[in-house]
């Protein structure tokens, strides 16, 4: 039995929990709208005992929180600004990504939408990192009120139809009678906490890697290419063609090939074509467009991003062991390579070296670099510490509890970065929103001045999300 049927399983089993803690205790929730609370003081002396014992600690960290909730309301804006840009530039990707952007991060997401993109996201991992997260967010908004002496009247949990949050109630009276400075180190302690455990977990998560995971093959993501000039085609999958238009060739696809290519002469030379990219791009497609060429991986059928595991019999754990081993051969020999594809599907394919014109054999595969620049960029260097690109990674044992972890790490360190940013936008459901109103009140001396700047932040966000949704249907 699959995983998703013990966590459909214990999805059924958390429902009737809930709704029987819910009733049997319906006389102690308290309704906020659509919004019911359980209050509770659990963890309150947790909370005291905490913020009395690091006391000289905490004085310091709250302007280290501070400055980093800053940091993130910057950061979180940026990037808002460059989403609103790309739902209105770029139909094409809002497409491919599907989700709308008012969407809750529900269980099963990546599974409802296909996107194939992410990993699964169990229910399983929906509760455990729900549980991190606003566990560790709200303590630390609790922690940092009483080192301000700002009384904690409750803790408790959230109720918002199936979503769950914790939550800790301090006296907002209270609250608002301590200084700015107080104000804002106890707003920006729940984000503080978040990036605090993304740090942790990332570190988790890299030393998990190093430990259950092993090279264990090559791995290659397209065959070599070139340009070629569409108008001087002779052939489409064997039929001579004398005027090669666009249409002709689209009449000509091979469309019974599995693997979705057609032969194509262009000069006496060969290549193939992507008919799904010749037909979802034909309406863009010049004269010059990049083709495969005709050469051994290709000719052969070794699929795209499967790993080469074995050359002769010999392991390959890596593209240089790859390249070593291919260097030992000469063009026009023969071998035997195995791969093993994305669903763990071991293949053997005879393949015979083809020559690079120089004299060396030839394979025919390439690897997309990365670039190392901007967000992304710096993303993948710290990744490629501990994995290297274009080598294929093998568990060490018991595969499908590996990933299992492995995708519980990287969803719980997404979440955690995530919540720590989109809490700071500074709209006014979010701690950023609070974070901006005392900044201008700061500022300005003026509450009628700080409410309005508030006020007109938060509609122009409100306006953005709008704008989104609107290009976001209109992208289908």
């Amino acid at each position: 039995m699959s995983f998703l049927m013990y966590d459909l399983v214990f999805l059924a089993i958390f429902t009737i929990f809930i709704v029987w803690f819910l009733y049997t205790r319906r006389k102690n929730l308290d309704r906020e709208g659509i919004l019911y609370l359980y209050r509770t003081k659990f963890g309150i002396k947790a909370i005291n005992w905490f913020s009395k014992k690091f006391k000289k600690q905490l004085n310091w960290i709250q302007y280290v929180s501070i400055a980093v909730g800053y940091i993130l309301m910057v950061t979180m804006v940026y990037l808002f600004a460059q989403l609103v840009y790309i739902y209105i530039k770029s139909p094409e990707i809002v497409k491919a990504v599907k989700v709308p952007p008012i969407m809750p991060l529900i269980p099963y997401l990546p599974s409802i939408f296909k996107l194939d993109f992410l990993p699964n996201f169990y229910f399983t991992y929906w509760i455990l990192i729900l549980a991190v997260v606003a566990i560790f967010h709200e303590f630390a908004h609790g922690i940092f009120a009483h080192f301000h002496k700002i009384k904690i009247k409750s803790t408790g949990f959230g109720f918002l139809g199936p979503f769950l949050a914790a939550f800790v109630e301090p006296d907002e009276k209270a609250m608002e009678k301590k200084p700015i400075k107080a104000q804002l180190s106890v707003l920006s302690a729940g984000t503080f906490a978040n990036v605090i455990i993304s740090i942790i977990f990332i570190f988790i998560f890299l030393l998990f890697v190093i430990a259950m995971y092993t090279p264990a093959g090559a791995t290659f993501d397209t065959y070599i290419y070139s340009a070629a000039n569409l108008s001087q085609t002779t052939s489409v999958n064997g039929v001579n063609v004398s005027y090669p238009t666009q249409k002709v060739i689209l009449n000509n696809l091979d469309l019974t090939n599995s693997r979705n290519l057609t032969k194509i002469q262009i000069n006496n030379k060969s290549y193939y074509i992507d008919n799904n990219e010749f037909i979802k791009n034909i309406n863009k497609v010049g004269e010059i467009v990049l083709l495969y060429n005709e050469l051994p991986a290709i000719n052969a059928g070794l699929p795209i991003n499967s790993a080469i595991t074995e050359l002769n019999g010999v392991k390959i754990r890596g593209t240089e062991e790859l390249s070593k081993e291919i260097k030992k051969y000469k063009p026009g020999d023969e071998v035997i390579i195995k791969t093993k594809t994305k669903n763990n599907k071991v293949l053997e394919f005879n393949i015979k070296f083809a020559d690079d014109g120089n004299g060396n054999p030839y394979l025919g595969i390439g690897l997309y670099q990365t670039s190392t620049k901007g967000i992304r960029g710096k993303i993948y260097l710290v990744l490629n510490v501990i994995r290297t690109q274009g080598t294929y990674y093998e568990s060490r044992f018991n595969t499908d509890f590996i990933e299992f972890i492995y995708d519980l790490l990287w969803w719980m360190i997404l979440i955690n970065i995530s919540v720590a940013l989109v809490n700071m936008l500074p709209l006014g459901i979010f701690d950023g929103g609070k974070v901006f109103y005392l900044t201008i009140l700061a500022f300005t001396k003026s509450e009628n001045k700080a409410k309005l700047s508030f006020k007109l932040v938060t509609w122009i966000l409100l306006l953005l999300l709008a704008v989104m949704m609107l290009f976001w249907v209109f992208s289908f």
